[in-house]
């Protein structure tokens, strides 16, 4: 029988009930199962890349990248002068150790970037078909960016042979040249072919011995910012290479006046922005490399990066 009792105006079945087999399970500690319909998928979160680590930006800020069908793919941070700063620090505290490690270290290293690139190649196919490409071409710009970096990893201990001289003097010396890396470099990456790009970018200023910070595309950045994960797990030092994602007008200047960067390097060909950059790295006599359309790799990109020095050394009596 069922029994009720009166208390404070409400009635209350004190009849026990009757509970279904999930809910018994749920309250005999057991874990109730959520409908698969309200699981929210765990985003990318896009951060920058300093000195080895993920940081966000100081400033907070952040833009947005849309995909090939107009929606929203995700939340970059907006990177500030101030992060440029922290980069070039973190550049130029590295350049010693990775200008003085042999050729041969720098090209394992790169070709364990590529290992490890070609591990993750199907997420770059994701996020390059993300942007618009069809299958098809996302797997073969992966492939390019792979191959791109063996490429340079196998030059790392052989353009010092090609483009070194003895060079034949009237005196009695010995005279020599050999090349030594310039310094630290900024990089401002091509707006097309967000993987691709990047790498041919980034790798021969590493492969020389080089410490870097690069921007990457503005309108498709996903890949770069990914593919600095993939840099942090390939035995890369800390600081050799450095990520931003941002607005390439706010940060172009910065790239270019700074005291303590030796070499930019521009993809694009807006007169407006390469004559603003030749004017700013006039400052230091920076130099300057204009690149206004993809080039295929070659180890003359290496040297463009390179200084020349000679020695000359007495012989004979």
């Amino acid at each position: 029988m069922d029994k009720t009792i009166k208390a404070e105006g409400r009635s209350i079945d004190s009849t026990p009930s009757r509970k279904t087999p999930s809910a018994a399970k749920s309250a005999s500690g057991g874990r109730a199962k959520l409908p698969t319909s309200t699981r929210l998928s765990v985003e990318k979160t896009y951060k920058l890349y300093i000195n080895g680590k993920f940081p966000r930006t100081e400033s907070g800020r952040y833009f947005t990248v849309a995909d090939a069908k107009g929606n929203i793919a995700a939340n970059m941070c907006r990177a500030s002068r101030k992060d440029f700063r922290e980069a070039v620090l973190a550049a130029r505290a590295a350049f010693n150790s990775w200008a003085g490690a042999s050729a041969y270290l720098r090209g394992q290293i790169l070709y364990r970037v590529a290992e490890m690139l070609e591990a993750r190649a199907e997420q770059f196919v994701t996020e390059l078909k993300l942007m618009g490409l069809d299958k098809r071409a996302a797997s073969r710009e992966v492939t390019a960016a792979i191959d791109c970096l063996v490429y340079y990893a196998g030059w790392t201990d052989k353009y010092q042979q090609v483009f070194s001289a003895v060079n034949p003097v009237a005196s009695s010396h010995f005279n020599f040249s050999i090349l030594e890396p310039v310094g630290v470099v900024s990089i401002l990456a091509g707006q097309e072919n967000a993987l691709l790009g990047f790498v041919e970018a980034i790798s021969p200023v590493i492969a020389g011995g080089n410490t870097g910070i690069a921007l990457a595309s503005q309108q498709n950045p996903l890949c770069a910012i990914s593919f600095a994960e993939v840099l942090h797990s390939s035995d890369v030092p800390p600081g050799v290479i450095n990520i931003l994602s941002g607005y390439r007008n706010e940060l172009a200047e910065h790239f270019a006046s700074h005291m303590n960067v030796n070499a930019i390097i521009a993809n694009g060909d807006d007169a407006g922005e390469i004559k603003m950059i030749q004017e700013q790295a006039a400052n230091n006599i920076k130099r300057v490399i204009i690149r206004k359309e993809a080039i295929a790799p070659d180890p003359y990109q290496i040297i463009d990066t390179q200084e020349t020095k000679t020695t000359w050394h007495p012989i004979g009596g």
